[in-house]
């Protein structure tokens, strides 16, 4: 569909009023569908209550609630004054599921994709040292990375990897090769648990610019120490997420409650 064509350009199909299938949904699950095909594409204006009543012969209070499950399903937005739009569903990140962002996109169907800002062995901050339990003398490797997914800027991910225990790492050129395929396959990491924090905050101007976002937009920061099986701490890093584009999601196993 060309930029700009609204969806009352494209073909409606009737509505089962006789079926069991609210009226709303209907029209919700074939704007849906037709977002899913590509027929309408990201930034794509929907038709407003008032056409879509039109086309589908139904109340405005139906249309609205189509669109209105559309917004909260994440396949649109509203602007005031301006309509509503396509937008791409937020990617759920399970945060009680450890996996790279290569591996994660993939199993999406996403080709991911990397731009290396900056790759140094620097002395760590004192925090930085706390967390991976180094001493005064020690170096880190400092990859900070921007992770891309079908050519969409995705996240920015600092990484601090203790090069005592990895010796040759800093040698790796990241801009190719996935860190944490590098740490399993050369050096035989085996990873067992990561702590990790998880905080909504504001992008900052950099971020923003980055990641293709205004200023102070959402973003989803999880900052993480990844251990080894050893109980060794092997990565102290900080993602921060776009947070129109993510949101975290955990599976709560049974508790006794009282």
């Amino acid at each position: 569909m060309a930029k700009g064509r609204t969806q009352n350009q494209a073909t409606f199909h009737p509505l089962d009023k006789n079926g069991f299938i609210p009226l709303y949904y209907q029209i919700q699950r074939a704007l849906m569908e037709k977002i899913q095909s590509g027929e309408l594409s990201e930034g794509d204006p929907l038709a407003s209550e008032e056409e879509l009543s039109r086309h589908y012969q139904v109340s405005r209070m139906t249309a609205r609630q189509a669109l209105h499950g559309l917004k909260t399903s994440g396949y649109a937005f509203s602007e005031k004054g301006r309509g509503t739009f396509v937008t791409r569903p937020k990617l759920e990140k399970n945060i009680m599921h450890l996996q790279g962002f290569t591996e994660e996109m993939r199993k999406r169907g996403m080709k991911p994709s990397s731009k290396l800002l900056d790759q140094a062995v620097i002395a760590p901050a004192d925090d930085i040292a706390q967390k991976l339990k180094l001493e005064k003398e020690d170096q880190v490797l400092h990859l900070r990375r921007l992770r891309i997914a079908d050519g969409i800027p995705m996240a920015i991910e600092d990484s601090h990897i203790p090069l005592k225990q990895f010796p040759g790492l800093e040698r790796i050129d990241f801009a190719r090769h996935s860190l944490y395929q590098t740490l399993r396959e050369r050096y035989g990491v085996r990873v067992g648990y990561a702590d990790e924090t998880i905080e909504a905050l504001a992008a900052t101007k950099e971020e923003a610019e980055l990641l293709t976002i205004p200023r102070k937009a959402s973003i989803l920061s999880i900052t993480r120490v990844i251990m080894t099986t050893q109980e060794t701490p092997v990565e102290a890093a900080c993602s921060r997420y776009r947070g129109d584009r993510y949101r975290a999601s955990i599976r709560v196993p049974m508790t006794a409650i009282e």
